[in-house]
């Protein structure tokens, strides 16, 4: 894991997001790229004669705040002992993050803000970039500081492709760290929690798997549940193992997680 992705804006969140990759950049000998994306196409309004003009003070101004925000973090990066670089985009923040992952290692961005609050990313943001990008992604809860890397890990089994994916993408984080992988209710996915266990071992991590009952709740609140009752300090998961769509129109483990969650989620799918 050596080269990190980091969204980047002026949004209080973004120093944890900042201090939690060069956290992982220390540990894993990585460069640090911050992307300032900004859909400078918000910028462009249509007249009821099918004609199109630019807002030029607003775009002037949301160029400026870009070039403020990047000196500053210029000048906030300066003393550090990672490599670093910044780059700008002016499409929309998910199309531009997966473009840019296409040659990273994992990609940084914050989970939404509480319903009500007036900030926060897209509220898919990491879901729908997990579907997009080739790099996993690590989506960090808004409140609170950045999360600790010794702490265990759950990771949410089904025995799904997409579970299989984010297990191997989150290996270079799970060394050192008690693991678990936690399904609810019977395992019947196509991988059964014993190779994942095995693909591990090789790696000289030394997981465990259980499984737990759902009870009355829905198998998000179980997991979420599990992961409480161990203290993890992340939770690793497959993203929509059901259609993205499904999801959004009916629910499920990642609609809820990347949405209503407060644990920091490694993403792949």
């Amino acid at each position: 894991m050596r080269s990190i992705l980091v969204h980047a804006d002026h949004d209080k969140a973004n120093e944890v997001r900042l201090q939690t990759a060069l956290d992982i950049a220390r540990r894993q000998r990585a460069h640090v790229t911050l992307l300032i994306a900004t859909p400078f196409r918000q910028f462009v309004a249509v007249d009821p004669f099918g004609g199109s003009y630019v807002l030029a003070e607003a775009m002037a101004k949301a160029q400026a705040d870009d070039a403020a925000l990047e000196a500053a973090l210029s000048l906030r990066l300066g003393g550090e002992d990672v490599p670093w670089d910044i780059v700008t985009a002016d499409g929309d923040i998910v199309g531009s993050l997966a473009a840019a992952a296409a040659f990273a290692d994992l990609a940084v961005v914050s989970l939404p803000g509480k319903p009500g609050s007036g900030v926060g990313e897209p509220s898919m943001l990491a879901g729908d970039l997990a579907i997009a990008a080739a790099a996993p992604v690590l989506a960090l809860p808004r409140e609170g500081g950045r999360p600790d890397l010794d702490a265990p890990v759950m990771v949410a089994w089904n025995g799904s492709a997409e579970a299989a994916n984010a297990l191997r993408a989150a290996r270079p984080l799970l060394a050192g760290r008690r693991v678990e992988l936690v399904s609810v209710g019977k395992d019947d996915g196509s991988f059964p929690a014993t190779d994942a266990l095995t693909y591990l071992s090789r790696h000289d991590i030394h997981a465990e798997a259980r499984i737990v009952e759902r009870g009355g709740v829905t198998v998000e609140e179980a997991l979420e549940k599990a992961a409480e009752a161990m203290g993890a300090g992340l939770i690793v998961m497959g993203a929509f193992g059901k259609s993205r769509l499904r999801e959004t129109l009916f629910g499920g483990v990642t609609q809820y997680l990347v949405t209503s969650g407060c644990f920091p989620l490694l993403l792949a799918h």
